[in-house]
């Protein structure tokens, strides 16, 4: 067993006992346990602000059996059930909406401020709020396997792991004890045997000493810190493996990005039709979703949805063939027509200077072209209908996010797509961006990774979890994006954001560079107010009584400071209102 603060204290109230200050030994030891409460008080408050997200999640649930349903408790309910949520209730477990409609706060998974529609089809989680309709849910994950329940564990998990700094503390901390004993006992004995120093006085001082040297502050300044800033961030639907990476992200110099679901959508959609020789938008667009129904190709299905969306009708074509990596072709009202990228168009021969033109000036812009026509057939020569231009939509918030990076300190972000190098610049350039590369495979982006971390020392990749897994465990710092109820993609890391939500990543480094700032604060705070009053001790000016309010006092302080981090707001007051509700009304049922 190492020797710790106990071990000063304990030595301090038997050396003012022995000098007759029996009410300063008391004093000692009452304050000192007071102290302890303090420390022991700090750090539930911080864990506490997390588990009460499980409070969110009710304890038992309506569930439909035998035609009815029956309340029964959520650890009873078996996968494929169907439970009911009412209005303005908690949902208990996660699922999927089979009837109803509903808007639900997702705030304590995602931290979305604003509610997101739900209907027949989609997914909810547990410990999220339904709004004014009532849901039916088939139950998809047991009561200790949801999404929720897993954020609880990891960040559990993550306040268990010490960050660089806090053990650098705890060493600190083991050899500080013993050499604070023996420069005590030194105090106590070489004034009085060379000096002919009082030996009560220099007791007494010793003593006071000792109390001052307990490194109660500084023990404590780190971990309450840590679990308040991993607590801050759970609850705004960021989840941070511990300690450590929160150092780290808080000194972020560069970030790789994906393009495809972290910048853009990665979903393609029509951005617009290019009129060559047919009349009208939808002439070319009942030829190509005719055509494109029989297809499961990402752009096909972007066609067909388009023309769905635009309320052109159309009947499957006949005689559909597929063209391997240029298009297709279909028979369309009794003519052969096609479909297909611009290799396609050259094949068939339709192509023209005016025709290559308009496809040079859309794909500068990094979009996909479908050249759309009449096949050459039977003596007649063919002709281009039109041009679909399609690509992936920008994510709205992208280009405030990427201002909010360079706002906190993020001095260079770097897009890694395998997309073409024209499709990366133009995406970058709205967004941007500083720089983009294109046409990279998997270690393309891991060399970039490397050389981005030679430049700048400390770097994040931002990617989906999986795809981009290598890259991200490259980087001092992997994010995965939107992963909330993809068990692979929290597991693999460092960092997960619940919500597709480039902007957290901003907030997470302003709350890492705050949570350090703090600590950097009270480490400065504790040390300091102790060199003062060691100083103070050995001229005589610090009694025992000052010395243990000091070192409470310190406690105190560095407390408040750091549980300063758990009361910035996490969404919206209207927000905060309905969980309040929420709680109120499960309590009080």
């Amino acid at each position: 067993m190492r020797p710790d603060i106990n071990l000063l204290v304990v030595i301090a109230a038997i050396g003012a006992s022995v000098i007759g200050e029996w009410v300063e030994a008391s004093a000692v030891v009452f304050l000192f346990g007071v102290a302890e409460w303090l420390e022991g008080w700090a750090d539930r408050r911080a864990r506490r602000a997390t588990e009460a997200l499980l409070e969110l999640a009710p304890k038992v649930a309506m569930v439909k059996r035998d035609g009815r349903f029956t309340e029964v408790s959520v650890d009873q309910i078996s996968l494929g059930e169907t439970v009911a949520t009412k209005s303005g209730m908690s949902i208990p477990l996660d699922g999927e909406v089979l009837a109803g409609e509903s808007a639900v706060n997702q705030a304590p998974i995602t931290g979305e401020s604003v509610p997101v529609d739900k209907k027949p089809g989609d997914t909810v989680f547990a410990g999220t709020i339904n709004g004014e309709g009532s849901l039916e849910i088939k139950v998809t994950k047991a009561a200790g396997d949801t999404t929720l329940a897993r954020i609880i564990r990891l960040v559990a998990e993550a306040q268990e792991q010490k960050a660089p700094t806090q053990r650098f503390v705890d060493v600190f901390a083991r050899y500080y004890t013993p050499a604070v004993t023996v420069v005590a006992f030194l105090i106590f004995l070489v004034p009085p045997v060379f000096m002919n120093g009082d030996w009560n006085i220099w007791l007494y001082r010793a003593c006071v000493l000792l109390i001052i040297a307990c490194p109660c502050a500084l023990v404590i300044s780190t971990p309450v810190s840590i679990v308040a800033g991993l607590t801050a961030l759970a609850k705004r639907g960021v989840l941070v493996k511990g300690g450590a990476h929160l150092e780290t992200i808080g000194r972020l110099k560069g970030l790789a990005v994906d393009k495809t679901g972290t910048i853009t959508e990665g979903k393609p959609k029509v951005q617009g039709v290019d009129l060559v020789n047919a009349p009208t938008e939808a002439d070319v667009l009942r030829i190509a979703a005719a055509i494109d129904d029989h297809s499961a190709h990402p752009l096909a299905k972007a066609v067909v949805a388009y023309s769905s969306e635009k309320q052109v009708s159309f009947h499957r074509a006949e005689n559909y063939q597929n063209r391997s990596g240029r298009g297709a072709e279909g028979t369309v009202e009794g003519h052969p027509y096609f479909v297909g990228n611009h290799r396609f168009a050259h094949e068939l021969g339709v192509c023209s200077d005016e025709i290559e033109r308009r496809l040079a000036a859309i794909e500068e812009k990094g979009q996909s072209v479908v050249v759309v026509g009449h096949r050459p057939h039977d003596g007649c020569q063919g002709e281009v209908l039109g041009i679909i231009a399609i690509g992936d939509t920008l994510r709205s918030d992208a280009k405030d996010s990427i201002a909010a990076l360079h706002a906190a300190g993020v001095e260079q972000v770097i897009m890694l797509s395998g997309d073409n190098q024209r499709t990366a610049d133009f995406i970058a350039r709205q967004v941007g961006i500083d720089e983009a590369r294109g046409d990279l495979l998997p270690d393309d982006k891991v060399a970039a990774v490397k050389a981005l971390r030679e430049k700048y020392g400390i770097v994040g990749m931002v990617g989906d979890g999986v795809n981009d897994a290598p890259a991200m465990a490259t980087a001092n710092i992997g994010i995965a994006m939107g992963v909330a109820g993809t068990d692979a993609a929290i597991e693999t890391a460092d960092i997960a954001l619940m919500k597709d939500d480039l902007g957290k990543i901003a907030e997470t480094i302003r709350l890492g560079r705050r949570t350090m700032g703090i600590i950097r604060f009270n480490i400065t705070f504790a040390l300091g107010l102790k060199a003062i009053f060691l100083v103070l001790t050995l001229i005589g000016h610090a009694s025992l009584w000052l010395a243990i309010l000091a070192d409470t006092g310190a406690t105190l302080l560095v407390v408040a400071n750091a549980l300063r981090l758990l009361r910035a707001p996490s969404g919206s007051p209207q927000k905060r209102q309905v969980m309040s509700n929420v709680k109120a009304e499960q309590k009080s049922g």
